[in-house]
């Protein structure tokens, strides 16, 4: 081997000690910067409370008023309110290298509204503290959390909405230079699947069935049940509750009645949906009521959701099981009505 091999050989080792070095300081600098912004935590970030300074500490959804469960003591004053919710979300953490400004999340992230069926919420903690629900303008971000419902009545997560967050989740990291972190697939899938069996056990609706002798048209029926005290929903007619939430609707052959494309109708259906009407001890009475004095000023039959006439006496029975049913979803820790609840049994 000549002398001039041996040089070149000498000075290609020389050169990749040089370049192994150069990484090692780079990387230990890119450490110690990461380490400014994101102090070590013992907790675990999809399990426990994160760093003051960073993130409030999650609350686990328990019972009580709809009140209680929005006010968190941890939340600073400038803290959005909104969390992520971790009985019936499964979160996947990002955290970046270097904070990443409010236009450039918000480009990479506004697509990501749900996957499959599931809805997905987005949370971010602003550089220097402070928990957003959503994204502002002028601010930069260290950390972002991808929120997704476990079940609603479309059935539990399943192993491809999950995998499409992850995919998207693995994207976003991988753009602004971050790391990402989130449970296996199968635990996922199987939390998924035990919260779907609980909100099934725990569903609930009961309808009543207004027969009209003819068709009537579509305009009609609706002034009938605006002057019987049917109010306008979004595309919903419904029957309010004192709070504001609709306590039952009202279905024209079906559909709601923007949907309906015939010019007349011969039915119509007065919907109870438990899990998103505010607890009440007289739920079906109220129905029924007001089922009765429709059913007189239109001519029309009243009727179960097995298609019979509805017999006198039966309010307060019904009435009865249906609190129990209210009773046992407060009990599971879901409020009637309340925003959480309506997330799941939507």
């Amino acid at each position: 081997m000549s002398d001039l091999q041996i040089g070149l050989i000498l000075l290609g080792v020389v050169l990749i000690l040089l370049v192994l070095l150069f990484n090692w300081w780079q990387d230990r600098r890119v450490r110690k910067q990461m380490q400014e912004q994101f102090p070590e935590r013992e907790d675990d970030p999809l399990l426990g409370t994160a760093a003051p300074s960073l993130r409030p500490a999650r609350r686990e959804p328990g019972l009580g008023t709809v009140a209680q469960q929005e006010v968190d003591p941890s939340l600073g004053p400038d803290d959005d309110p909104a969390e992520v919710d971790p009985t019936t979300e499964v979160v996947i953490d990002i955290s970046f290298s270097v904070p990443v400004p409010s236009d450039q999340l918000h480009s990479a992230t506004q697509s990501m509204r749900r996957v499959g069926s599931k809805p997905v919420r987005l949370f971010a903690e602003k550089e220097g503290g402070g928990h957003r629900a959503r994204l502002r303008p002028g601010e930069n971000y260290v950390s972002m959390q991808l929120a997704v419902l476990l079940a609603n009545r479309s059935g539990p997560l399943s192993e491809i909405e999950w995998s499409e967050l992850w995919t998207f989740a693995q994207g976003l990291a991988e753009r602004f230079d971050g790391s990402m972190e989130g449970p296996e697939l199968n635990e996922v899938v199987e939390r998924a699947r035990q919260l779907d069996a609980a909100c099934a056990e725990l569903d609930a609706m009961v309808g009543l069935a207004l027969q009209l002798p003819g068709a009537v048209s579509v305009a009609e029926v609706g002034r009938a049940l605006e002057e019987a005290g049917f109010l306008r929903h979004g595309p919903q007619l419904a029957w309010m509750s004192d709070q504001g939430i609709p306590r039952f609707t009202a279905l024209f052959n079906g559909l709601l009645p923007g949907e309906v494309q015939s010019a007349g109708v011969d039915r119509i259906d007065l919907v109870l949906d438990l899990p998103n009407s505010p607890a009440d001890d007289q739920a079906f009475s109220r129905m029924a009521s007001v089922g009765r004095h429709l059913a007189v000023n239109l001519d029309a039959q009243l009727l179960d959701d097995q298609g019979r006439p509805v017999a006198d006496g039966v309010d307060e029975a019904i009435d009865r099981q249906l609190y129990e049913c209210y009773q046992r979803l407060e009990a599971a820790g879901f409020v009637a009505g309340d925003f959480r609840t309506s997330r799941l049994f939507s």
